[in-house]
C-alpha cells in the first residue's frame, strides 16, 4: 500500500461530502468522526523453533451507537493503526446502511500468515484473542473473518474466549465453523451480497445480465464467490486476478475449473493456470479491462487517481473495504462511472453475521435457504434506499450510502445524547 494514501484520511473526506448534503451541524456527526476505542497489543508467540517473536496486534471499536460492535480480523504484513480505524469506520457505516443493530469496528495482527506453520499461527490467535479479551464479547464487539483469516481461526478465538469465561460463547465471533454454531450460507455471504448488487445495477441502467462481461480483481472468498454466482447467473467472467497476477479470455473463463484450481491442496495460484485461449496479464491490467462490469475484490487503494481515467466498464461493484480513493472517485464520476459503494456491494457477510449471531443467542439453527433469502432481502432494500437518496439528491450512489448511514447514526446519537 503507497504510504501517501492514508485509508483513514479517506474515510472522514467523504464523511465531509455526505454530511454536507445531509445539512447537518458539525456537532450532529463529530463523534463519528473519532473511534470510541483503540486497542494497541503486543503479541508474544513462542515458535516452532523455540524462539519468541513479538507481533503487533490491533482492535478498534468505531462506534456502538446502534449496537455491539462488529467487524472482522484481519492478519496481513502491512497493516497499521489508520487502516484499521478506517476499516472499523466502514463497517460502522456499513452495519448502518443495510439496517442491522451493529456499529463498527475492526481488529488485526501485523503479520504474513504464509510465514508461520499452523502450530504457530493459532498460538498468535490465542495470545491476541487474550490481549483483546477485555474489549470482545456477543455484547460488546463481535470479530468475525476478513483477509487471511477463516472459520478456523474463528473456532480458535470463540474457543479461548470460552476458556476464559469457564462456559461455551459461540456468539463471541461469527464466521464459525458448522460444527462449531456458524451460520449455513456465512462463507458466500458477502459474495453473494455482490452478486445481488451487480444484479440490481444492471436492472436499474438497462443492461442485460446474460452474456454481460465482467472482470473480478481478487479470487479469494469473496470475489471467488462473486465470479461463480455471477456466471451462474449468465454473465460472462472475462477476467480473474489473485495476488500472483491475473488471466483473461474474451470468449470468458471457465470459472468452476479455475476456482477448483485454486482449491487445490498445494496452493495453486493463477500465475501457474493455463488453459487453450487464456493471457497472463497483471492485477492492474485486469482494473482496465476492457470489460461492462469491474468488481474490485482485493484489497483497498486499488483504484487510484492515476488509472482511473483509464477504466473501460461502465460498472464499478466494490467487493473489497475502500478499493477507490476519494481522488479516482471524481474522475470515474466525470467519465460518468456507476458505482456501488463498498458500505453497500459487500455487506452481506455482516448482514448474514447477524443472522449467525441471532442463532447463537437464541439457540436457533437456520437452513441455508432461509439465510439466503433473507439476506437477498435486506440486501435489495438497502440498494432501494440507496437509489432513491441517490436520485432525491442528485448525487452518486456512494453519496447516497453515506447519507443513509450517516443519518441512522446521528439519529441513534441524538436520541441516545452525549453521556454525562
Amino acid at each position: 500500500m503507497s504510504k501517501s494514501y492514508n485509508p483513514y484520511n479517506n474515510m472522514l473526506e467523504v464523511l465531509e461530502q455526505a454530511a454536507k448534503l445531509l445539512d447537518l451541524e458539525e456537532n450532529d456527526y463529530v463523534t463519528i468522526k473519532y473511534p470510541e476505542r483503540e486497542l494497541k497489543v503486543a503479541v508474544p508467540v513462542e515458535m516452532d523453533d523455540g524462539s519468541i517473536r513479538v507481533f503487533e496486534g490491533y482492535r478498534v471499536q468505531h462506534s456502538s451507537s446502534r449496537g455491539p460492535c462488529k467487524g472482522g480480523i484481519r492478519y496481513h504484513q502491512d497493516v497499521d493503526i489508520d487502516e484499521v480505524k478506517a476499516l472499523a469506520a466502514w463497517m460502522s457505516f456499513k452495519c448502518a446502511v443495510v439496517n442491522i443493530p451493529y456499529g463498527g469496528g475492526k481488529g488485526a495482527v501485523k503479520v504474513d500468515p504464509k510465514e508461520l506453520s499452523k502450530n504457530e499461527l493459532k498460538k498468535l490467535t490465542r495470545r491476541y484473542t487474550a490481549m483483546i479479551l477485555p474489549l470482545i464479547g456477543p455484547e460488546r464487539d463481535i470479530p468475525a473473518p476478513d483477509v487471511n483469516t477463516d472459520a478456523e481461526v474463528m473456532g480458535w478465538i470463540m474457543d479461548t474466549y470460552s476458556m476464559f469465561k469457564g462456559y461455551t460463547v459461540p456468539g463471541v465471533v461469527t464466521g464459525k465453523p458448522i460444527d462449531m454454531g456458524g451460520s449455513l450460507g456465512r462463507r458466500e455471504a458477502t459474495g453473494r451480497g455482490v452478486m445481488f448488487m451487480t444484479r440490481e445495477i444492471l436492472h436499474r441502467i438497462g443492461m442485460p445480465i446474460i452474456g454481460t462481461k465482467v472482470a473480478v480483481q481478487g479470487m479469494g472468498n469473496v470475489g471467488g464467490t462473486a465470479a461463480r454466482l455471477l456466471h451462474h447467473e449468465g454473465c460472462k467472467i472475462v477476467a480473474v486476478s489473485d495476488v500472483s497476477g491475473g488471466i483473461y479470455c474474451n470468449t470468458g473463463l471457465n470459472v468452476e475449473e479455475i476456482l477448483s484450481f485454486l482449491a487445490h491442496k498445494d496452493g495453486k495460484v493463477l500465475r501457474d493456470y493455463d488453459a487453450p485461449g487464456v493471457a497472463h496479464i497483471s492485477n492492474q491490467d485486469l482494473l482496465t479491462i476492457e470489460c461492462d462490469v469491474l468488481i474490485p475484490a482485493a484489497l483497498e487503494n486499488q483504484i487510484t487517481e492515476r488509472i482511473a481515467a483509464d477504466i473501460k466498464a461502465t460498472v464499478i461493484v466494490e467487493g473489497a473495504n475502500g478499493p477507490t480513493t476519494v481522488e479516482a472517485d471524481k474522475i470515474l464520476e466525470k467519465h460518468n462511472k456507476m458505482i456501488v459503494p463498498d458500505i453497500l456491494a459487500n455487506a452481506g457477510g455482516v448482514v448474514v453475521s447477524y443472522f449467525e449471531w441471532v442463532q447463537n443467542i437464541q439457540s436457533l439453527m437456520w437452513d441455508e435457504e432461509e439465510v439466503n433469502r433473507a439476506l437477498e432481502k435486506i440486501m435489495i432494500r438497502a440498494f432501494n434506499e440507496v437509489w432513491d437518496k441517490k436520485n432525491e439528491n442528485n448525487t452518486t450512489m456512494r453519496m447516497g450510502a453515506y447519507m443513509v448511514a450517516i443519518d441512522r447514526m446521528v439519529r441513534a446519537k441524538r436520541i441516545r445524547g452525549v453521556f454525562p
